[in-house]
C-alpha cells in the first residue's frame, strides 16, 4: 500500500510560503530528502485551516477564470499551484455517495469503484472530513509487461481511509487502490510529481476479480493527432510510419500502427498489424495480435 508518512511537527504554513519553498527546492518524490522536505511543507499547509476556504472563495469571486485556464484535470480537482520545476499542488474534493454531484455524475466520475495504479509519485494528506476509503493492493512492476489481461499477482493489504492529518506517499506502478466514497464530503491535498516522463508511462485500470490489467487509459494529444493525420494527408501516413518503427515509447508505436491499419485497404490492414506483431515490446505485439484477430 502507499507508504505511510509520519507528518513532522511544525507550525501552520500559508500557501504562498509553501509554494515558494517548493519552487525553490523542486520536487523529487524518488529522493528521501525531497520527500521529507515536501512532507514538512504539506503538513504545515494541512494545519492551516483557513487557506483553502479563502482560496476557493477568491476563485468563485473571480468567476473561476484561473482554474479554467490552468487546471487540466476534472472538476473534482482544485489546482493550487503549478510549479515550473515539474510538480503541482492541488486539492481534491471527494463527495459522499449521497451528495448530488455523485448521484448526478455517477461514482466513476470520481474514480470510485475504478481500481487503478498511478504512473507518477504523489504525496497526499487528508485535509477535511473523514476521507475517501480505499482497498489497497500491491504488485511488482518488474514482473509486468503491461499487456491487457495480464495477471498482476495482486497482494491485498488493507482497507483504510485518508482521514484528516494522515499522510501517504503513493508509488508509481506499485500501489493500486479501489476507492469508495467517504461518509461525508472530504478534501485531500496532493503534491504531485509531474516530470516530462509521466505522459509516456502507462497507467493501469485493474480487474480485481480476475487480478489482471483491464485498460491502459493514458493517451497523449500527439497520439490522437496521429489517428487524425493519417486520414487527412499522405504526410500523416509517413509520420505514422516513422512513429510505428522508431518511436521510443511502445504505446505510441502501437497507436501509430493502429492509425495506419485504420486507413489500410484490403489485405493491407493485416500486413500492417503483422509487422506490429514483430515489434520488440510485448505490449505492442499483444495489441496488434488482438486487433488482427478482430
Amino acid at each position: 500500500m502507499p507508504r505511510l508518512i509520519d507528518p513532522p511537527p511544525g507550525p501552520a504554513l500559508d500557501l504562498a510560503e509553501v509554494t515558494a519553498r517548493l519552487d525553490e527546492s523542486g520536487v523529487d518524490l524518488a529522493d528521501e530528502a525531497s520527500i521529507a522536505h515536501c512532507a514538512a511543507l504539506l503538513a504545515g499547509l494541512q494545519q492551516n485551516r483557513t487557506f483553502l476556504a479563502d482560496r476557493v472563495i477568491a476563485a468563485l469571486q473571480a468567476s473561476y477564470a484561473d482554474q479554467l485556464e490552468i487546471n487540466r484535470y476534472s472538476a473534482q480537482v482544485f489546482l493550487l499551484h503549478r510549479g515550473a520545476r515539474g510538480f503541482y499542488l492541488r486539492a481534491n474534493l471527494w463527495p459522499a455517495a449521497s451528495d448530488a454531484v455523485t448521484t448526478a455524475s455517477g461514482p466513476a466520475a470520481f474514480s470510485y469503484g475504478v481500481p487503478h495504479d498511478h504512473n507518477f509519485s504523489f504525496l497526499t494528506a487528508g485535509y477535511f472530513g473523514p476521507g475517501y476509503v480505499s482497498d489497497y493492493y500491491e504488485y511488482d512492476p518488474e514482473t509486468v509487461d503491461g499487456r491487457l489481461g495480464e495477471p498482476l499477482d495482486l497482494q491485498f493489504i488493507e482497507r483504510s481511509s485518508l482521514s484528516e492529518g494522515k499522510m501517504m506517499l503513493y508509488r508509481p506502478h506499485r500501489d493500486i487502490h479501489s476507492q469508495l466514497p467517504p461518509p461525508s464530503l472530504s478534501v485531500s491535498l496532493n503534491i504531485m510529481d509531474e516530470g516530462e516522463h509521466v505522459p509516456w508511462r502507462d497507467q493501469y485500470i485493474v480487474d480485481l476479480e480476475a487480478g489482471t490489467i483491464a485498460r491502459r487509459p493514458t493517451l497523449t494529444s500527439g497520439e490522437m493527432l496521429l489517428r487524425c493525420a493519417v486520414h487527412l494527408t499522405e504526410n500523416g501516413k509517413d509520420i505514422a510510419g516513422e512513429f510505428a518503427k522508431a518511436h521510443p515509447v511502445p504505446r505510441v508505436r502501437a497507436n501509430a500502427i493502429a492509425a495506419l491499419a485504420a486507413v489500410a485497404e484490403g489485405a493491407g490492414r493485416a500486413a500492417v498489424l503483422e509487422r506490429g506483431i514483430r515489434d520488440r515490446d510485448a505490449r505492442v505485439r499483444d495489441d496488434c495480435a488482438r486487433w488482427l484477430a478482430v
